[in-house]
């Protein structure tokens, strides 16, 4: 080991439910060295992107550094009292089920432990859910009807041993990329594996992928039916398991009342599928937030159980079902009785015998009864005023939760909101009454789970600035301000770990699946040096997958097979609003980039919020690449960069959900998504409400870059973080009177020496700001989206930039063009001029080259397209 090693601190990545290790180190500046863990079971020393820039992303620029109450910062013990004095008085006032928390799958295990205890045995209501109800909860509902526990059966290392994958609703390329990236691995060893995408859109997942089936949006539960048909034509039942499941007969029934027509697939593409999967034994069926996020999410996610329960292939080497989550922490949450259905240890709140056990084991005063209130139920009843107290932590609801304008009225009408966070700076805490100062990631010590059942350590490496403090101590003052100190006494996370292990074991004897009973007597020391585990850890059982044996969890042990009829999404497309609109995620960023936005790497891939739309449905609405359009639905409204793709289809349309009111106020695309819920699970239809497309009508359009952050007032702005300072797309409705005004009030530069190019008659003004011989700041504005070297004038700011207005590198500068590759940054003419230079003619060799592409590999999608179109151009010659 390196001398600089010794010193490193073993962690885990805050990002998804991948739980990559990460191993970091103290900077001379005071922040973070990060590089990916080679001994974590999770991902072996790589990283993706986001994970790579973690570095950039820990200053303590925007930090909440004191406890803020009606805007003004004040001390701990004045907002603490304040918090439970006003929970106490509202709880007395109007009873237990008047107050609600909801929490965030980036609390650690040990904080949702003590907000679960809280709420369910000592205010006594079950109004706790968390932002994981948005990710997964229909994959919840679906283990449970399928298994009786939420239970994920296998562990990464079927997605190296499967001789099939299969990604439905899942774009892991970009989503997962480490997990991707070991099933690319994988395939270069044994090229006979097979990869197979379920996707209405053409994804970077595609890239590496046997078949792409592009089936309608929202038909995946009538493709599962026709494969559970299918194995049942073939003969390919396993008549010794399906003795293990009840409900086979009515489930086949069902299914074969259900037409695969619906998926809009051809039936030699149908029928290839299906042969491909029954053929082969050793398959893994990945799914997650295209299959989750439905009004019948839950019944799609049985389908899919229903054919690995038909044939047997769960709980084997290279078999079964697999949900990836989307959170780092949200199986935690999961596992500790997070959502407002469940109790710790997965066991279950309407089970009285359950409820019973956690009632003794934690002494309280009482216990709920019964569910409480979902999320979009939560913030429903918030606006109702049915809650009248609200404790948001770690989340922002205002942007990500469905019908995001209601929910944003909702929150700042609720009586008494409070806010833990480690900002001010996001649209749900500028309607805090009270702020709490939290730690972040880095500065804080527990523990989370990943999508495969292991528990790995995050650990402290940067003191927590400020009064900032761990959330599990913030919720235990609580408890002990309410009345209830010996209960939430705790003095370290591994006191909770201790209880919650202890707690589980009590869940095992009760003959439910989650007991690491096994950890619960670890002293301090242990708890410190924790390896990476999976559960179970028990003196029964350690490890391992589940239900090979067919045993399961329901009563009678055995599972259950689930009848499921396809139905569609509950909006219906008509002449008003004639598209599909899906949403999800971007490579580079993440959730309301609270935290990448401060990344000036992540932030250079795609740094305006879009809407992807197929070139034909383009054309005919006289948009073009590159133009702002408006897109309209029931719920609300939002301003987009028009993209034309066909990795669309027509009717469809895709709009990433990352922006925010701090970012790119036009464009919060959750204020566009209906609040329609699975019946089962309470979890959106984030990907297929309807909504209308127009161009919009802009007077001007602009670009901006600047030393320091901008106060655009224009009708649509779009900002972003560069090394130099920011970046920024604008357009406004009517031309300014006075450019140059308008240019020292959009960077805040009153006095500054003004260099200006304006031709009024043709709308064109380019105006560069400068001061001692340094560009601080420059405008390009026209008629039309203005053509300059976007990312060569983000570098200018701070620098001597006397031909900055020209918009384009000198000849003797080298312009990288667009950022291809986020973790070595390198752009697209690096890239080009590489491939004409040298002659590059694959992906591995432009990595050889640049290496771009080698590392998280989410970028080599992007790098097989570049080749492919140089050697368009090349056969075209």
């Amino acid at each position: 080991m390196k001398a600089d090693r010794v010193c490193e601190i073993r962690s885990t990545c805050p990002y998804c439910g991948v739980g990559c290790g990460v191993c970091l180190s103290a900077d001379a500046a005071g922040g973070l060295e990060v590089r990916g863990d080679p001994d974590h079971p999770a991902n072996f020393g790589k990283l993706c992107s986001k994970g790579s820039a973690l570095g950039e992303t820990v200053g303590l620029e925007g930090r909440l550094l004191a406890p803020r109450v009606g805007g003004t910062d004040t001390d701990w013990d004045s907002a603490l009292s304040l918090v439970a004095g006003r929970f106490k008085e509202i709880i007395e006032q109007h009873g237990p089920e008047s107050v609600g928390f909801y929490v965030s799958g980036q609390l650690l295990t040990e904080d949702y432990y003590v907000a679960n205890k809280l709420m369910k045995g000592y205010i006594g209501a079950a109004n706790i859910d968390t932002n994981s109800r948005l990710c997964m909860a229909s994959t919840v509902a679906g283990h449970r009807r399928a298994f009786g526990t939420d239970t994920v059966p296998g562990t990464y290392e079927d997605l190296e041993e499967a001789d099939l994958v299969v990604l439905v609703g899942s774009n892991l390329a970009w989503c997962h990329p480490v997990l991707y990236q070991r099933i690319l691995r994988a395939r270069k060893k044994r090229p006979e594996m097979k990869l197979v995408v379920i996707d209405p859109r053409r994804t970077a997942s595609c890239d590496g992928a046997d078949m792409h089936l592009a089936l309608k949006a929202g038909t995946d539960a009538a493709l599962f039916n026709g494969l559970l048909c299918a194995i049942h034509d073939a003969g390919a039942v396993d008549k010794h398991f399906v003795t293990h499941v009840n409900g086979f007969d009515e489930t086949l029934a069902a299914a074969s009342s259900d037409r695969d027509a619906v998926t809009g697939l051809s039936d030699d593409d149908l029928r290839a599928f299906y042969d491909l999967w029954i053929r082969t034994e050793k398959a893994v069926t990945v799914f997650s937030q295209g299959v989750n996020q439905s009004s019948s999410g839950t019944d799609k996610v049985n389908t899919i159980l229903n054919c690995h329960l038909a044939t047997g292939r769960i709980g084997l080497p290279g078999m079964g079902p697999f949900s990836v989550t989307g959170q780092p922490n949200a199986m935690g949450g999961r596992e500790v009785g997070g959502l407002a259905n469940m109790l710790a240890c997965h066991l279950e709140l309407e089970n009285a015998d359950h409820r019973a056990a956690v009632h003794e084991f934690w002494g309280s005063p009482a216990i709920a009864q019964g569910p409480g209130l979902k999320a979009v139920e939560m913030f429903r009843a918030a606006g109702e005023g049915r809650i009248k107290a609200l404790w948001i932590i770690h989340t922002n609801p205002a942007v990500s939760m469905p019908d995001a304008d209601a929910v944003r009225r909702a929150i700042a009408d609720c009586e008494f909101v409070v806010v833990s966070d480690i900002t001010a700076e996001t649209d749900t805490a500028r309607l805090a009454d009270v702020l709490l100062p939290a730690s972040a990631w880095g500065e804080k010590e527990g523990t989370v789970t990943g999508s495969d059942r292991l528990i790995s350590r995050q650990r402290a490496a940067l003191p927590a600035p400020g009064q900032a403090r761990p959330d599990w101590d913030i919720l235990a003052e609580i408890g002990r301000r309410m009345g209830w100190y010996e209960a939430f006494d705790y003095a370290s996370p591994a006191e909770i770990f201790r209880e919650y292990a202890a707690l589980s074991g009590v869940a095992g004897k009760l003959g439910r699946d989650f007991d690491i009973s096994g950890k619960a007597e670890m002293d301090d020391r242990a708890y410190d040096t924790m390896a990476p585990f999976h559960w179970p850890q028990s003196a029964g059982r350690r490890g391992g997958r589940f239900f090979a044996d067919g045993k399961f969890y329901h009563p009678d042990g055995k599972a259950r097979m689930v009848p499921v009829r396809y139905r569609p999404p509950e909006a219906k497309q008509a002449p008003r609003y004639p598209f599909r609109f899906n949403t999800g995620r971007i490579r580079d960023q993440w959730h309301t980039m609270t935290r990448t936005a401060r990344s000036p790497r992540l932030a250079a891939h795609l740094a305006e919020p879009f809407l992807d739309l197929h070139p034909g449905d383009a054309a005919r609405l006289g948009i073009s690449h590159a133009d702002l359009v408006r897109v309209e639905s029931p719920e609300g409204r939002a301003i987009l960069r028009a993209r034309l793709t066909d990795a669309q289809q027509p009717g469809d349309v895709f709009a990433p959900m990352h922006w925010t009111g701090e970012t790119a106020p036009c464009a919060r695309v959750d204020a566009l998504v209906a609040a329609v819920t699975d019946p089962v699970s309470g979890q959106p239809e984030s990907k297929a409400s309807v909504v209308a497309v127009t161009k919009f009508q802009a007077a001007w359009y602009g670009f901006a870059v600047s030393s320091r952050a901008m106060t655009p007032r224009s009708a649509y702005w779009a900002r972003a973080r560069t090394r130099a300072g920011w970046r920024a797309e604008l357009a406004g409705s009517t031309q300014p009177e006075d450019w140059e005004a308008e240019a020292r009030a959009l960077f805040g530069l009153p006095d500054a020496e003004a260099q200006t190019l304006i031709d009024r008659r043709r709308g064109l003004a380019r105006i560069a700001f400068h001061r001692d011989g340094q560009l601080l700041a420059a405008l390009f504005a026209g008629p039309q989206p203005v053509a300059v070297k976007r990312d060569f004038l983000a570098t200018l700011p701070g620098s001597d930039a006397p031909d900055a207005l020209t918009g384009q590198p000198p000849a003797d500068r080298p312009d990288p063009g667009p950022l291809v590759c986020s973790c070595f940054n390198v752009g697209l003419n690096t890239i080009l001029a590489a491939i004409e230079e040298k002659g590059l003619v694959s992906v591995d060799q432009i990595g050889a080259a640049l290496e771009a592409g080698s590392n998280c590999g989410s970028c080599r999608p992007e790098l097989a397209a570049i080749l492919a179109g140089t050697q368009t151009m090349e056969a075209a010659e």
